[in-house]
């Protein structure tokens, strides 16, 4: 509570400083009444039976975050950003150990390229943004981003379950501490790198994380890809790797992507996952967006099942305002193997409904 209350102190007393650096506060407010069958309110399987909820992000994850930048001339720009999660239904911070979990950062923009160092997005993240079916909505239970980026590898009866890199949280790794990323655009395709620094005393290969990853926009073509390598403590390593194309024709939006990554957890153990995702979103008017996506998500894993499940969606998006969202949601998963689990000692529904009447404000 103390750290809340030492930032709103700040942005209070100095206005004049915050004029100079020119802060801009923003957020997203994104809300809606939720109902599954099969899936409890935080979507994990369940024996059956109807449960109604009241879910935050289910379009766009909330948030709320501040951004700045000062012009230093000749082409270059002093930037940064601070960005939390929330979650709208019950007024909490998305991770209540950090402020600002999602982005804390300062940087440098020069006629070379961008520097950025803080607490990042990793570049696969940074990969799947332009070339994921569901443009990562529903962050919490998109595949590409819990699977492909690593932000939730926790289903089922197994897991990573250690934390590799230095994103501070076991089988979440989609935002890491301590990394520089350079960026640099050349005509149509920007070069990203990036290094996160492990900070374990006497060991620099332990717990760091290295990358790259390229993106190709021209016209109505994307193309973005990316690899990366995380450490664990004991500095066992997981690769980590996406690739995905999106193609717009007319009203007619089309992507796909493939997500690879595979961990050594112990000695003689390793997880291997995959996700195949394709979509395809059509514009009925400049108001109204109809957006659908299939992922398909494989696990191997040493002394367990071969598991994994089939996910599809379907979005219907009316805009009130350019800042006002009013959206259904529909997504329908099959556990596959004995990824559904049991709940005291009850076997799960292998088929999970969800059902969202919700609304997003942008501020």
């Amino acid at each position: 509570m103390r750290q809340y209350c030492t930032f709103a102190l700040l942005l209070a007393a100095n206005g004049t400083c915050l004029a100079q650096s020119s802060a801009v506060f923003y957020g997203i407010a994104d809300v809606g009444a939720r109902y599954t069958n099969g899936l409890n309110a935080a979507n994990a399987p369940t024996p059956g039976g109807g449960t109604p909820s009241l879910s935050s992000g289910v379009n766009n994850t909330s948030r709320w975050g501040v951004h700045g930048q000062e012009d230093l001339g000749a082409g270059w720009q002093a930037l940064y950003r601070l960005e939390g999660g929330l979650n709208l239904d019950a007024g909490t911070a998305a991770k209540s150990d950090k402020l600002f979990d999602r982005q804390a950062w300062v940087g440098l923009k020069s006629p070379l390229g961008s520097v950025y160092l803080g607490r990042q997005a990793t570049l696969i993240s940074d990969a799947i943004a332009p070339v994921d079916p569901l443009g990562v909505r529903y962050a919490s239970f998109n595949p590409n981003v819990n699977i492909t980026g690593l932000s939730n590898t926790a289903f089922g009866r197994h897991a990573f379950g250690q934390q590799y890199g230095t994103s501070g949280y076991a089988d979440n790794f989609y935002r890491l501490d301590n990394m520089v990323k350079y960026s640099t655009t050349v005509g149509p395709v920007v070069a990203r790198a990036a290094y996160s620094f492990g900070e374990v005393a006497g060991n620099t290969s332990a717990m760091s994380t290295w990358g790259g990853a390229l993106t190709y926009r021209q016209d109505a073509l994307a193309v973005s890809g990316a690899v990366m390598r995380f450490h664990n403590r004991d500095n066992r390593s997981l690769d980590a790797a996406t690739v995905g194309a999106a193609y717009k024709v007319d009203a007619w939006q089309f992507k796909a992507n493939v997500g690879v990554n595979r961990a050594d957890v112990g000695v003689g153990k390793s997880v291997r996952q995959g996700v195949l995702s394709a979509g395809v979103s059509r514009q009925f008017a400049p108001d109204l967006l109809l957006t659908t996506a299939y992922y398909k998500v494989r696990r191997t894993a040493t002394g367990y099942v071969d598991d994994g499940f089939q996910r599809a969606f379907a979005y219907l998006e009316k805009s009130l305002s350019p800042r006002s969202t009013v959206y259904i949601e529909s997504d329908y998963t099959l556990w596959q193997g004995d990824a559904a689990g049991v709940t005291a000692g009850r076997a799960n529904d292998r088929h999970g409904l969800g059902l969202t009447l919700g609304l997003m404000h942008k501020f």
